[in-house]
């Protein structure tokens, strides 16, 4: 048997480190953090436990780098769902809701996400934060800044503060009031986006996850 060629050995890896991080996001969601160990993820992966130091560090690494593939994911498909737009008003409301829902619809593994950012580590700087970078930069710009630089950033904050104030122990705010503090920061019509109120918005969890985790390749990711 001739030995695999380069291409197709990158291949396998790649699929292997996503077979991984949805395994992740899964256990985590199920269990928490401190519940799942590297070896369930592998063992839920498929992969041989000694492969995942391969691709990460360790399993906060792991976890946040799965986390930001779930944000990325979810929010490029809301972004690109139809009717399609390049209305930029509209799509920063998609994006609000996109993380909003997340923080509703997955507390324990978004809560988890969110006490490992303060940890020492801090963002780990990997393809899938990146790419969540990459969209709310891109949000940002369509919706008519003239400064990227200054304004993605503070987009990031509103949002990240927005999830954990939805999270926290005992005296989360309620997601439609998170909602229209930023609709209103911005200048959003409560219209825009998914409404909480409007048919679409069932806030019901889907389990199925592997659609953010699909193996084909993006060049974005390459």
């Amino acid at each position: 048997m001739s030995p695999r060629s380069a291409s197709v050995n990158e291949e396998l890896r790649r699929r292997s480190r996503e077979r991984l991080l949805q395994a992740a996001v899964e256990l985590v969601d199920e269990r928490g953090f401190e519940a799942t160990t590297l070896g369930d993820i592998a063992d839920r992966a498929g992969s041989a436990r000694g492969l995942v130091s391969y691709y990460f560090p360790g399993k906060r690494q792991l976890v946040q780098s799965a986390v930001h593939r779930l944000m990325h994911r979810t929010l490029e498909e809301a972004l690109e769902r139809e009717p399609c737009t390049d209305d930029g008003p509209e799509r920063l409301a998609r994006a609000v809701d996109a993380i909003l829902g997340l923080a509703r619809d997955r507390p324990v593994l978004m809560r988890q996400h969110m006490a490992g950012l303060v940890q020492a580590e801090g963002f780990v700087q990997c393809p899938e934060q990146r790419r969540l970078s990459e969209l709310l930069g891109d949000t940002v710009a369509r919706y008519g800044s003239h400064d990227v630089a200054a304004d993605y950033p503070m987009l990031r904050a509103l949002l990240m503060g927005a999830v954990f104030a939805a999270l926290v122990p005992g005296v989360p705010m309620p997601v439609p009031a998170l909602r229209a503090e930023l609709f209103r920061r911005y200048g959003l019509d409560w219209e825009l986006g998914v409404p909480p109120d409007s048919e679409t918005a069932t806030g019901t969890r889907d389990r199925d996850l592997s659609r953010f985790f699909a193996t084909e390749e993006r060049p974005s990711e390459a």
